[in-house]
């Protein structure tokens, strides 16, 4: 399966920073976090800025608004959703050994190892602060909640990391992990950043379960777009080395359904790779090749779909509003350009 003329950012995600909402969000994460000579903020700043389009945040402003809250209120603490994904990518590029992020070199290789730690940490710290600093207008319950959402999918979003760590180079035992592997590491947090969104704009219980559940089926759709977009884009559409998942033995979502359909001669050439993380001569294509000729491309986008279907059922809980619109339509999004 390929994608002709594929972006990472169809004209709706592209219309959406540009939205009021979106402004706003970029306006006060430059005004949040200067230009200094403090060498701990100057890396986080880096990791941070410039923004790229701010869609978990985005989703906590139009969770709020679309339960009838004013995304104003809510906004620090959109803010340090995106506090907690960045401080997530930092520490992954360490664990990845990953050079490149969002087309220049990633934290670790610009500030070091031991910096890009500490401005991780520094980060995922500043989130928990942004909670409470979003939720001056809500009861303390609602606040309370807010930080139990954000800690919990912390907790999931470590599980979720130790878990595929355990299935580098298995392709076995990749097949029986991988769907709760990424309900963790991906699902968690767009879980927690409609939650925390809705509880803060006021939600009842029953329809912040409901947005959390909106948030974790379009987080599983996020990752599983995220494994195809190694075979359906090239690194400077991505941000990130095309061979990334080979060279760290990754199982992502189109591996795993090529192991199960392929031979069991393709099965041990495959593993091998896996083994040598990509490294041999040709290791690459023959993958490529492999997994569009076994359509494993093609399986993943339909579980995709499904995800993202499962995730606009959950917003029949909303009354009309044009962020509901938003939400529904950040889950067609994730589809669009792959269809």
């Amino acid at each position: 399966m390929t994608v002709a003329g594929f972006t990472r950012y169809p004209p709706f995600i592209d219309d959406l920073a540009r939205s009021e909402s979106g402004r706003l969000l970029h306006a006060e994460l430059g005004r949040r976090w200067p230009e200094t000579t403090d060498q701990l903020t100057a890396t986080a700043r880096y990791a941070l800025l410039p923004a790229g389009k701010l869609l978990r945040p985005m989703m906590t402003l139009h969770a709020a608004e679309a339960v009838g809250g004013s995304p104003r209120d809510v906004l620090a603490a959109a803010l340090g959703t995106e506090y907690l994904h960045v401080a997530t990518l930092v520490h992954d590029d360490i664990i990845d050994a990953d050079t490149l992020r969002r087309g220049r070199p990633a934290v670790p290789v610009a500030f070091g190892i031991p910096g890009a730690i500490v401005a991780g940490d520094h980060l995922i710290f500043t989130a928990f602060r942004a909670i409470v600093d979003g939720g001056a207008a809500v009861p303390p319950g609602h606040v309370v909640a807010a930080l139990t959402a954000l800690a919990e999918a912390g907790q999931d979003l470590c599980r979720g990391q130790s878990i595929e760590a355990g299935l580098v180079g298995d392709l076995d035992a990749g097949a029986r992990w991988y769907p709760e592997m990424i309900r963790l590491k991906t699902g968690s947090l767009f879980r927690a950043v409609c939650q925390i969104g809705a509880l803060l704009g006021g939600a009842e219980p029953a329809v912040a379960s409901a947005l959390a559940r909106y948030g974790e089926h379009l987080g599983v759709a996020f990752q599983i777009r995220d494994d195809l977009l190694s075979y359906v884009a090239t690194p400077e559409q991505t941000g990130k080395p095309a061979t990334s998942d080979l060279n760290n033995g990754r199982p992502t979502l189109p591996l795993l359904l090529a192991y199960d359909a392929a031979t069991d001669t393709d099965r041990v050439e495959l593993m091998a790779v896996l083994h040598r993380r990509g490294a041999g001569p040709g290791d690459v294509e023959w993958v490529t090749a492999l997994l569009r000729d076994l359509d494993a491309v093609g399986g993943a986008h339909r579980r995709m779909v499904e995800h993202a279907e499962r995730a606009r059922a959950e917003l029949a809980v909303l009354a009309p509003s044009a962020s509901a619109d938003v939400l529904a339509g950040i889950a067609r999004w994730l589809t669009s350009e792959m269809a």
